[in-house]
């Protein structure tokens, strides 16, 4: 049987948070979002013509929006572009430093050339004395994020990985700092997934959750 993706009951999961976290204070902290590739970099390229570059754009701004309207504002999110440009990577990491952002998600789609599916999620693979608290809080970011997608979405969760990505290795000092692969645009099932609009609220909606329920473990 053809396996695919799950929408949230989108509007019935909304009205719930909104209700019920929208009722709750918690000090303001300051979220940097990488929205990856950009302009003359439009990353991978899907089986339907989809492409990386316009995927984590669209989920980037969704998560802006759902911030504004579950939580009423309570994160400050900053996203590295908000348009299709290019950003140069020392300059995604240099904006997470100056604005002290307590995290940063770099945001990517998969592509590979089987029939590979799921998320994943990294963080820097080189530990060192300034670096290793935060890979252990990366880590632990990185898999609140992958249950609310798997929960939610009932996307495959392919773990938490380890890479010498140079926006994690630039951040890592700073801040607990991950790079989410939501997906793989080469599989026919999560390409066509992106195109739906629902299904792009529905995964920002997950990675909000997932950095909401790792803040709350961090106070």
């Amino acid at each position: 049987m053809k396996k695919v993706l799950k929408n949230v009951s989108f509007v019935f999961l909304l009205l719930k948070m909104c209700f019920v976290l929208g009722q709750e204070p918690v000090t303001q902290k300051r979220i940097v979002i990488d929205v990856g590739h950009g302009g003359k970099d439009s990353g991978a390229i899907g089986l339907n013509g989809i492409k990386e570059n316009d995927v984590v754009l669209g989920i980037a701004k969704e998560i802006c929006i759902l911030n504004k309207m579950i939580f009423k504002g309570r994160y400050d999110i900053y996203l590295t572009r908000y348009d299709d440009r290019f950003i140069p990577l020392s300059d995604r990491s240099r904006l997470a430093k100056s604005l002290n952002a307590c995290m940063f998600v770099s945001l990517h789609c998969n592509a590979s050339t089987n029939n590979s599916r799921g998320m994943e999620v990294y963080t820097l693979n080189s530990f060192s004395e300034d670096s290793e608290p935060n890979i252990k809080k990366s880590i632990a970011l990185g898999t609140e994020i992958l249950g609310e997608a798997k929960l939610h979405l009932k996307i495959e969760d392919r773990g938490m990985k380890f890479a010498n990505f140079q926006v994690l290795r630039e951040t890592i000092g700073h801040c607990p700092a991950i790079l989410v692969e939501l997906g793989f645009l080469t599989n026919s099932d999560e390409s066509a997934y992106f195109l739906e609009t629902s299904n792009v609220k529905a995964t920002a909606l997950a990675i909000l959750l997932g950095m909401d329920n790792y803040l709350k473990i961090q106070l």
